[in-house]
């Protein structure tokens, strides 16, 4: 059955796109959180050093990420305008875009990451730990983007219900491969620390391939012609360059300040970085509803627009604002009731549980704002003005990164005082979005 390509501006239409990409979502943030369980009872040492590891390989993930929104809002804008023919160019130029910056990476891994890493490492151990761990990881970053690609497709066509099936198979992988690389279980090699980064090129692998069996079973490939003439066109890998390139490099300056603010903790100690970890995996795992909306915002928001329904795109930021917002409240709720519960699964001691309820109960706060500060940023990407949503990162982020170290580097105070950096990170993102949709230009763009 082919499924209707322009949606309409209802509660049940959000929940519909919005609920399967949240479950995508979690699925892989929790096998984030099993993998820092696993490595902390391995070691504090490893528990820390992931917290390296995690961040550069989401700079990479970041850059998929940041092409992925591009073409869900190029794709969205051909399915509102009814315009089939379209999705599936634009989707094949994607796949092989990515494979370059896949490439890209790999040798910036091999050969400047370890330069980088050496002069701001404090700990010898933890950046050996690192750079062993890194040049393992990154092999799954070919099969990571492909998978990414899939999130483009299917949500911009309206058929975001097939997204579970490949973050089921990556999840049950990467358990699996956890426990037994790690650990050395069921006949396995023990790798210890690097057990993890095998394990996660091995999930990320069958997630890519098990969603694109989906996509061919149910007939959406011969639809679009999914990798059918695969070759360069230069008219939409302009298009996706115009669209993309600038959320590209949203998303990884966005993520290389996490790695800033990472190394900065660094300085602060293990335990320090080791909470530090922990407070990442609260944004990844309880921000996936949070994202699910955002994600469903440049989706609908850019199908609207290519319906000619403007007048319907505000409206429709609020209503998805709210059921963010609403969640978001439940969530935070629950985290500082019960912090102690959430930080005891990775098997640290008291002090570990003492230092980081404070900070879990400020994060968590952090996550309210964020979750009506990401539907308006998001809004700036689906009107298809990428630049704009560049420069509001551009600008967020330079404020973000002075403070931290201030905060951190030149007046030594907490890691407390170093994560309320997301505040004004977050209030700065929404003012400027806000204003920026307040004022309709992006009614004059084009795509």
């Amino acid at each position: 059955m082919v499924e209707k390509l322009q949606v309409d501006v209802t509660r049940k239409q959000i929940l519909k796109i919005a609920l399967p990409i949240s479950l995508a979502l979690l699925v892989p943030q929790f096998n984030f959180i099993i993998n820092n369980v696993f490595l902390g009872h391995l070691s504090e040492q490893a528990l820390a050093a992931a917290s390296i590891t995690g961040v550069y390989y989401l700079v990479f993930a970041s850059v998929g990420y940041g092409l992925n929104n591009g073409l869900q809002a190029l794709i969205s804008r051909r399915a509102g305008e009814n315009k089939p023919g379209d999705i599936g160019k634009i989707f094949n130029q994607g796949v092989l875009v990515s494979m370059l910056i896949a490439v890209t990476g790999i040798l910036l891994t091999y050969f400047l990451a370890p330069v980088i890493l050496r002069t701001t490492i404090h700990s010898k151990e933890t950046f050996e730990m690192s750079i062993r761990f890194l040049q393992i990881r990154i092999w799954g970053l070919p099969f990571l983007y492909i998978y990414q690609m899939r999130n483009a497709l299917l949500v911009g066509t309206n058929q975001s219900k097939y997204l579970v099936a490949g973050t089921v198979a990556e999840a049950t992988a990467n358990v699996f491969f956890d426990y037994t690389l790690i650990f050395g279980k069921l006949g396995f090699p023990a790798f210890g620390f690097n057990g993890a980064a095998f394990a996660s090129v091995i999930a990320e692998f069958f997630g890519m391939f098990v969603i694109f069996l989906v996509i061919y079973q149910k007939g959406i490939g011969r639809q679009y012609a999914i990798f059918k003439d695969l070759k360069w066109d230069s008219r939409n890998a302009k298009l996706i360059a115009d669209i993309s390139g600038p959320l590209v490099f949203q998303h990884a300056i966005s993520i290389i300040s996490w790695v800033f603010f990472y190394i900065l903790i660094e300085h602060h100690g293990s335990t320090s970085l080791a909470v530090s970890n922990t407070m990442r995996n609260v944004f990844g795992f309880f921000g996936v509803f949070i994202w699910a909306f955002a994600s469903t915002t440049n989706s609908m928001v850019s199908n609207v627009i290519g319906q000619g329904k403007k007048e319907l795109v505000i409206p429709l930021i609020n209503k998805i604002a709210l059921l963010s917002l609403s969640v978001a409240l439940i969530i935070a709720l629950l985290l500082n009731l019960f912090p102690g519960i959430y930080l005891s699964i990775y098997g640290q001691n008291e002090e570990f549980i003492r230092a980081g309820t404070p900070v879990l109960r400020l994060v968590a706060t952090i996550m309210v704002l964020m979750s009506v500060s990401s539907i308006w940023l998001n809004a700036v990407t689906g009107t298809g003005n990428s630049r704009v949503t560049f420069l509001i990162e551009l600008f967020a982020i330079t404020l973000y990164c002075s403070y931290v170290y201030i905060v951190l580097e030149v007046n030594k105070l907490s890691i407390f005082w170093g994560w309320a950096s997301e505040l004004l990170y977050w209030s700065c993102m929404l003012a400027l979005s806000f204003l920026y949709i307040k004022s309709g230009r992006w009614k004059l763009k084009k795509l």
